[in-house]
């Protein structure tokens, strides 16, 4: 997993992978800006300060792999979701999914 990967607690990207094959959710936390220069293709994007708010938008049916630049934002929203009763993941870094 390495160390980014320990540090923010995200799952193997296969795993997460094959989640979102089944039917899971891709969620950008990344800021507008960032999304548009580069994201992986069939992801959302609601920015992390926007996720309180924005979270009806969401189907608390599927499953939701998280995913920003490096792992932290991503996983400040996991904690933020999980607390509000969806299962999510911290995908890390999105360019890992393009």
């Amino acid at each position: 997993m390495g160390f980014f990967g320990n540090m923010f607690k995200s799952s193997g990207s296969a795993e997460l992978k094959e989640k979102i094959q089944n039917g899971a959710m891709l969620l950008d936390v990344r800021e507008v800006d960032e999304y548009k220069s580069g994201h992986a293709k069939g992801s959302v994007n609601i920015p992390l300060f926007l996720l309180p708010t924005e979270m009806d938008r969401l189907d608390r049916s599927r499953p939701i792999v998280v995913v920003c630049l490096s792992g932290g934002r991503s996983a400040q929203a996991v904690g933020l979701l999980k607390r509000r009763g969806f299962e999510a993941y911290n995908g890390g870094g999105w360019h890992l999914f393009a």
